[in-house]
């Protein structure tokens, strides 16, 4: 008997963390990345956890459910980054956006034993939960006192903090570090011919 893997709905943690960025800050203003249903289900689909055009099209209520967990998410990383207990009413949806994942399961196809995976009753569902999974994992096995959120407060992404020595800071150095280091130049000219 051969035993085979099928195909498998996974989100690695960056773009688990990614997902809650799809609401973010630029200058300080909030863009909303996930416009539309067919925004939500572009992003699942882009990174491999729904069939895209295999289901019926996303609709508005999917979108609300969509940005409901998003903000359930995006509340349990900041209070981990805090060092605070997240509101009960983030870790209750979270908690039910986990339960709606379909678990593995075995396939016989003649000789052949495949690991499969069943999904949830709604594609949505299903997205959301293995989103959930991969953060829910990384907090329960992982490490997460690496997870950050830039310390420009006109950014503030999600992200993980895979340094060496696990003291970055900004989301990306190249933005946001280059800006806070402009900064603190200009602020430090000013007050030397101050």
């Amino acid at each position: 008997m051969e035993i085979h893997g099928s195909h498998e709905h996974h989100v690695g943690l960056d773009s688990a963390l990614d997902f809650i960025n799809t609401l973010d800050l630029d200058d300080g203003q909030l863009v909303e990345h996930l416009q539309g249903p067919a925004d939500a289900a572009a992003w699942f689909a882009d990174h491999g956890l729904s069939h895209g055009s295999a289901t019926k099209p996303w609709t508005a209520a999917d979108l609300e459910h969509v940005r409901h967990v998003r903000a359930a998410l995006r509340e349990v990383v900041d209070a981990v980054v805090d060092g605070r207990g997240p509101e009960p009413g983030a870790v209750r949806v979270v908690n039910e956006t986990l339960e709606a994942r379909a678990p593995a399961r075995l396939e016989l196809d003649g000789e052949v034993v495949r690991v499969g995976h069943g999904h949830a009753h709604s594609p949505v569902d299903d997205a959301l939960a293995r989103v959930a999974d991969t953060i829910t994992d990384e907090l329960a096995t992982g490490r997460p006192d690496r997870f950050r959120v830039c310390a420009n407060d006109q950014c503030r992404w999600t992200f993980f903090d895979s340094s060496p020595t696990g003291r970055r800071r900004w989301c990306d150095m190249e933005t946001c570090g280059n800006r806070a280091k402009a900064a603190r130049h200009r602020a430090k000219l000013k007050a030397t011919t101050a």
